[in-house]
């Protein structure tokens, strides 16, 4: 019986991959998604929670209304910081939401959240399947469906808070208005609405619209010129009502945050992470793993001018990010899913037509089958990673405390840490975010000027450099300081903290301080 239902699986598996493998992808597409949803907890980079969940949360709590005018004690009061508030907003409408039906609880707020990111990803493997299938058949659209489904990094990036990712399904929308066109009387409609797609995802983050831009140029050189005015409306009727609308209402004039962040990017470019031209180049041979990645690349470029709308947009976007002095790998996410696309078809049409690949299918085959081998050990890792676990559940834990006014962190290795206070519910201050000397001896002098009441509750002990001589050093200082928990990160924090120590993914100790908190709260 357990044989004829493991021959009967197999079967269905079979004929749904060879009649409607749409279907299939989309369910391993859902089923690692949903696995995200529910282990892929924490944040990636600073962006995707600071940015994002903080300063929204904030805003809805009537704390600090960073970035806005007439922010006490913060840059909104000089003008626009550069700062798109249309994601921001979208989660600050989401939280107003939760806040109005009761619904507080951090993590199950951010386990909603990822859920709505994760099925909004789905997009992206839908229609990117829809559109190789249209430009080469069904054969390309499985492989392509297949890795913008399971691709190691995308359900775990498919949950994030990152505009570089948010913004993918709407890239690939825009290309799916205009490769679905049938006849000339939708044109107009089509690029229309790509246009609009394209617009939502300019909204999301600025850089993409060299995506329309490319678009643009390949229609003008074709003289299109009303598939370029469809086009154009569409983008700018989004651009000016989304983005435009929303600094016209806040600072009186629209693109206001979009001018300030060209200026941050062009005063501040190399202030950041400065890396050589072809550094764009090696993160995608490694993020695509070779020699998946190796054949994805000549297969874009094979044949590039049968593929001009896609080819085009996705090398100025490629050039740009390349050129620019600040680079950080996240940056040249837009990309990927139209170059796994057209990486696919060129792949295919090269290996058809290739004698050395035609005699040598073993080759070929076992290539795939290490790269296959390679991407779900990465991709079961990475989708159950809980990102800054350490950080997390320290506030977490601390949530269950009431009145938390100050916090202090010690770090042992004498740089700043910041706190998911999201997590803890309350906005305390936190010294060590300050500016300055970092410091644990030149943290506790800071504190030992203030007045009894705005001492810290909790000190965070974190770092590994002589960690036992600062709490030594704290608690001589504080000697009603007792020892509370420690939260230890996660196995791929301490992993990826050991690969580079720039990853400050550590243990916390905490110390709770029995002058304000005399007993443990269970």
């Amino acid at each position: 019986m357990e044989q004829f239902n493991q021959n009967h699986i197999m079967k269905w598996l079979t004929r749904t991959w060879d009649e409607k493998p749409l279907v299939l992808i989309m369910c391993i597409a859902v089923i690692f998604r949903l696995l995200a949803v529910i282990f892929a907890k924490g944040w990636g980079m600073l962006d995707d929670h600071f940015i994002v969940i903080e300063s929204a949360q904030k805003w809805v709590d009537g704390i600090l209304y960073d970035w806005l005018p007439g922010t006490p004690g913060t840059v909104g009061n000089s003008g626009p910081t550069g700062h798109n508030l249309f994601y921001p907003g979208f989660h600050f409408l989401l939280f107003s939401l939760f806040q109005y039906f009761g619904f507080t609880d951090p993590q199950w707020k951010m386990f909603v959240i990822r859920l709505i990111h994760g099925g909004f990803s789905l997009f992206t493997v839908c229609f990117g399947y829809r559109i190789a299938e249209v430009l080469d058949g069904k054969k390309s659209a499985r492989i392509a469906g297949l890795l913008l489904a399971i691709l190691w990094l995308m359900p775990w990036l498919s949950v994030r808070n990152l505009v570089e990712a948010v913004c993918l399904p709407f890239i690939i929308l825009g290309y799916w208005m205009i490769v679905r066109e049938k006849s000339s009387v939708k044109v107009f409609l089509s690029y229309f609405l790509a246009g609009l797609f394209f617009g939502v995802a300019f909204n999301l983050r600025p850089q993409t619209i060299f995506f329309a831009i490319g678009i643009g140029l390949v229609l003008l050189f074709n003289l299109n010129f009303k598939r370029i005015l469809a086009l154009t409306l569409g983008f700018l009727l989004c651009a000016f009502s989304v983005q435009g609308g929303i600094d016209t209402a806040i600072w009186g004039y629209p693109f206001a945050e979009l001018m300030g962040y060209i200026n941050v990017c062009f005063v501040s470019r190399n202030d950041y992470i400065s890396l050589p031209w072809y550094n764009y180049f090696l993160t995608i041979l490694g993020l695509l793993i070779p020699p998946m990645s190796v054949f994805l690349l000549w297969g874009f470029v094979w044949k590039w001018k049968k593929h001009l709308l896609f080819f085009i947009p996705t090398l100025l976007f490629f050039v740009f990010h390349s050129y620019f002095p600040n680079k950080q790998e996240r940056f040249i996410l837009p990309m990927i899913p139209v170059l796994i696309i057209i990486g696919v078809i060129g792949w295919n049409d090269f290996v058809n037509g290739s004698g050395f690949w035609q005699r040598r299918k073993n080759l070929l085959k076992y290539s795939l089958i290490f790269f296959w081998v390679v991407n779900t050990i990465l991709l079961v890792v990475i989708t159950f990673t809980y990102s800054k676990k350490a950080r997390v559940e320290s506030m977490t834990y601390l949530s269950k405390y009431q009145n938390i006014r100050e916090l202090l962190v010690l770090d042992a290795d004498n740089s700043p840490e910041m706190l998911p206070l999201f997590y803890l519910k309350q906005w305390p201050r936190v010294l060590s975010e300050d500016a300055g000397d970092h410091s644990p001896d030149s943290l506790l002098y800071k504190f030992s000027l203030k007045p009894a009441m705005e001492q810290p509750r909790f000190i965070l002990f974190t770092g590994e450099k002589n960690i036992n001589n600062v709490i030594l050093k704290a608690r001589k200082q504080y000697p009603s300081l007792v020892y509370e928990t420690t939260i230890e990160p996660g196995f791929i924090d301490k992993l990826v903290h050991w690969m580079n120590p720039v990853n400050k993914n550590r243990t916390m100790i905490i110390y709770r301080n029995t002058s304000f908190y005399p007993s443990k709260v269970q």
